[in-house]
């Protein structure tokens, strides 16, 4: 997976390629699916929900250029997958989801892996952020807003950064925000698919559609080459 579809994509940040090989993906799909969970394709999980295709989580996370010691808070835990990257970097994480049952479930993930030290996972509306733990070196939202949400913005640190899908429930951009001081530089950085954000500053649950090809989270950004012959992975556990 690592080689085929990260390192072949341009993923170059060493410590993100060692943290998926590291973490075993298929804990974190459902039991049914598990010889899919290296594939080129996002997944569905719990509660009508994702988890991202390999590629998206990896340039996700090389957009916060992670570190050992990062503070991050992470919008969506989902399966937990994310988080259990940037736990494996080093990162000290708080993820917050709506859904309080794929919370649950991905607190036991992450502890039988070891890795529940590193992340504290909240139940709440993701949108709002966390202000008791801000502020945040890196902010990653695992769904789509139809604007990069302001509180998430504030709860930045100078420096920091923040990694966000923005557009309508069924297409976006991926869009990265560093704050300097008082401002915010933005760019894009290619389309991408992602469910719906649901909360305060994200989409209301009416707007949100059900989960299906073309919404389900993490759908490879435009701007990616094509998988060929060569690089579409199968999805083999031992070929991470």
């Amino acid at each position: 997976m690592v080689e085929r579809q990260l390192v072949r994509r341009g993923i170059r940040d060493e410590t993100v390629l060692a943290a998926m090989r590291t973490v075993p993906r298929e804990l974190f799909v459902p039991p049914e699916i598990q010889a899919d969970a290296y594939r080129d394709d996002a997944l569905p999980i719990a509660s009508g929900q994702t988890i991202s295709q390999p590629y998206i989580v990896a340039r996700m996370t090389e957009l916060l250029a992670p570190r050992a010691g990062m503070h991050v808070l992470e919008v969506g835990t989902g399966s937990g997958y994310q988080a259990a990257v940037l736990a494996a970097i080093g990162c000290d994480v708080v993820s917050i989801e709506r859904h309080a049952d794929l919370a649950e479930a991905a607190r036991a993930r992450l502890s039988e892996l070891g890795l529940l030290r590193g992340v504290r996972i909240e139940v709440g509306d993701g949108s709002l952020g966390w202000p008791a733990a801000a502020p945040f070196e890196g902010i990653v939202v695992t769904a789509a807003a139809p604007s990069v949400p302001a509180t998430l913005r504030s709860q930045l640190a100078d420096g920091g950064r923040l990694v966000v899908p923005v557009g309508t429930p069924r297409s976006q951009e991926l869009v990265g925000v560093m704050r300097l001081g008082n401002a915010f530089d933005e760019r894009l950085f290619g389309g991408c698919v992602f469910v719906p954000l649901v909360g305060a500053e994200g989409f209301s649950a009416e707007e949100a559609p059900e989960s299906g090809p073309e919404s389900a989270g993490g759908g490879a950004p435009e701007s990616a080459p094509e998988s060929g012959p060569e690089s579409a992975d199968g999805g083999a556990p031992d070929d991470r």
